[in-house]
Parts: structure tokens; sequence; C-alpha cells
């Protein structure tokens, strides 16, 4: 199985499985990867998404033997590179070795990443006459547009620390901690209010474009309506009563 599919608890965990192709991305996993990912917009029983990878490689990008062979990838490439921007679940990345291409790119979907000491990264695509077209937006989100173009024209690859410094990943753990660490993320992350947590990420998706003013009243509706939500009712009375929330179904 080369996407492994788990529901532990209000996380869904999804592990990259082609170790013996340092996890490349072809077709059936970019699809399995999106599709897992929009189904679990709509569904109650998860409330995070954890994705991670087997082997020593978090992914080595586009499989090249696939792709070489006139495979049709645009479409699932779009719909895998902007989920992290169309997720209303928030998206933890653990990072475990090589990302490289597109397994950068996936990288850049994360909304919390945590890394291995090990781990490295690179816009590797011109060392094979390509361009990182369909990952550069969100790559750029996270590295800012003059050191996107800079990696993008040099394909060198860089180091976990350097990921840290740069603003891509937010943690960087020795290799033995870095899974459990991105897992108690994840976990905790599921705690919270599906509610909040939904109307925080629809802020900072529709916020970006906007102006200040603009901005300022998205702001105000959203918490209006969480005002008017079960889910603060719930906390409120949970804070108040010293227990943990039991958040209602939505």
């Amino acid at each position: 199985m080369s996407l492994i599919v788990e529901r532990e608890g209000r996380v869904l965990h999804l592990r990259l499985n082609r170790s013996e192709k340092r996890n490349a991305l072809n077709t059936k996993v970019c699809a399995a990867i999106a599709n897992a990912v929009q189904a679990a917009q709509d569904d109650p029983r998860t409330g995070c998404i954890l994705l991670s990878a087997a082997g020593k490689a978090f992914s080595a990008g586009m499989d090249l033997d696939e792709a070489m062979h006139g495979a049709d990838l645009e479409s699932v490439h779009e719909e895998l590179f902007t989920m992290g921007i169309n997720s209303l679940k928030p998206i933890v990345v653990s990072v475990n070795g090589a990302a490289l291409g597109g397994g950068l790119g996936l990288v850049a979907q994360g909304h919390i990443v945590i890394a291995s000491e090990e781990a490295t990264f690179g816009l590797t695509e011109i060392r094979l006459g390509l361009w990182p077209f369909l990952i550069y937006r969100s790559v750029e989100a996270a590295l800012g547009a003059r050191r996107t173009l800079e990696l993008s024209l040099t394909g060198r690859v860089f180091l976990a620390q350097d990921a840290l410094n740069w603003g891509l990943v937010h943690r960087v753990c020795p290799a033995a901690e870095a899974a459990d660490q991105a897992h108690a993320i994840a976990r905790d992350l599921a705690k919270a209010s599906p509610a909040a947590i939904a109307a925080g990420m629809r802020y900072w998706r529709e916020s970006r474009d906007k102006s200040w003013k603009e901005a300022g009243e998205l702001a105000g509706l959203l918490r209006k309506k969480l005002f008017e939500s079960g889910d603060l009712r719930e906390g409120y009375t949970a804070f108040k009563e010293k227990r943990e929330p039991h958040w209602p179904l939505p």
C-alpha cells in the first residue's frame, strides 16, 4: 500500500509508504493524499490531519519514471499542492528525511511542520531541466519570493536548521523525537474546538488578499458566529467547571 491511512482518535494519519522509491509521488499517491484531505473537510470525526513518511526519505519528489512515460499529472498536482491553503482542518507534517522537489512542495502544505535534524530540503528540478512550477506558489508563501527564486535557480539542498531559520518548518528535533512530537501536536490540535479551528483557518485563508478594513470586517463576522456557537458555550462551561470540554458535533 503506497499510502497508509489510519485514524488515531480524531487525527487522520496519512503515511507515505513507497520507501523503496524514496516515497516518490506518483499519480496514485498524489490522488490518494488529495482525496483523503478533501474527504476530511466534511468529516466531523477528523480534527487534524497528520502527514508523515515511512523509510529514510520523506519524499524525493515527482516519480520521474511515471512522468517520462506521459502520465497526466497537472490536475492532481494542482489539487495536492493547494490543499494547505484550501483545508479548514489543520495539517501537521512530520519530515523524517530528504524532502526534494515535490516533496518540499508537500512540506509547504503543512500548517505546522516538525522536522528531524537529519531532514534536508531542496528545489532540485533545475538539475533535471525542469522548474518547480506547480509547487512554486506554496513554497514562496513559506520561504519568500527572493529565497524561493534562488533555491529554484541553484537547485541547492539545505539543512533542517536553515528550514527552521527561514520559516519553512516550525521545530527541529532529534530524529528519535520528531515523529512523537508531531503526533503530540496533532493530537492537541484535534482536541481543540472544531468551530474555532475552522473559523480561524477560514480567517487565515480569506483575509490574505483583503484590505485592512475588509479583514477587520471578516474577523468581526467570524467572531460573532463563534460567540453564537455551541462550542463557545461548552468551552466556557468546561472552563468554569474545571473539566475538559466535550465539543458538540457540527
